[in-house]
């Protein structure tokens, strides 16, 4: 009903954003910058035309310097929109593989140059690991959902895997974990009322500390870290 809502309010816009998304994922002229500073401000206004406030917290424990890695909790599809409205440093996204056939998904995805995942092909996964990792050390932000679906229990996590953590292992970056929280409300509830969704920047993990921990301990951790976060909150 909100994504309803949503096309509705911008129906006159709509195309014009459709089109110039699309061109900024095949226009060697737009760069990603660009791109993402665009696509921005398209989401605040979906968002304004849902009916949703995005309440954001600890914008100061983004890194200074690019190549860092977002892993927050996964609610719904809400959840990207909440970062693109809400993240003043331009970022892609792992997505996946179904959603990147989703109309104008789609052409987001090829705009900020993100990666769809098919979690049940490993080979093709791993590709998409080792060419974020690579991303990364050239100075490209990413966000990637630890728990690989959402978790459809609202604030309640599902288990982080250890695998998506091993494109910060190789890129040596730092690890933001992120609690959403109220992120699956827009979507998932069948209401068109006003809703607030927050969004808290958690103090960084840098590569000093978690290099001598195993993928699987450093998801136990990142939960960890999320689910007290989330507890604080509510």
């Amino acid at each position: 009903m909100r994504i309803a809502l949503m096309v509705i309010r911008l129906f006159w816009i709509a195309p014009y954003y459709l089109l110039r998304i699309w061109w900024c994922g095949i226009s060697s002229k737009i760069s990603f910058e660009e791109s993402f500073q665009f696509i921005k401000k398209v989401t605040k206004r979906a968002n304004q035309a849902g009916r949703v406030t995005i309440e954001t917290y600890g914008i100061e424990n983004i890194p200074s310097e690019d190549g860092f890695i977002f892993f927050p909790n996964h609610q719904g599809l809400f959840d990207v929109l909440v970062f693109l409205d809400s993240c003043p440093r331009p970022f892609a996204f792992v997505a996946k593989k179904e959603a990147s056939n989703i109309i104008l998904l789609k052409q987001v995805i090829r705009a900020l140059g993100a990666y769809a995942m098919d979690r049940n092909d490993i080979k093709q996964s791993m590709k998409v690991i080792i060419a974020m990792a690579e991303d990364v050390k050239k100075g490209k932000n990413f966000l990637i959902f630890p728990e690989g679906t959402r978790s459809r229990m609202g604030n309640q996590l599902l288990e982080f895997k250890g695998g998506s953590f091993k494109s910060a292992t190789k890129a040596k970056c730092p690890i933001v974990p992120c609690a959403l929280i109220d992120s699956f409300k827009p979507f998932d509830e069948k209401s068109i009322r006003p809703v607030t969704v927050r969004l808290v920047y958690m103090s960084p993990i840098y590569y000093e500390e978690y290099k001598d921990m195993k993928t699987v301990e450093i998801a136990e951790e990142v939960k960890r870290r999320i689910e007290e976060t989330i507890s604080n909150f509510s």
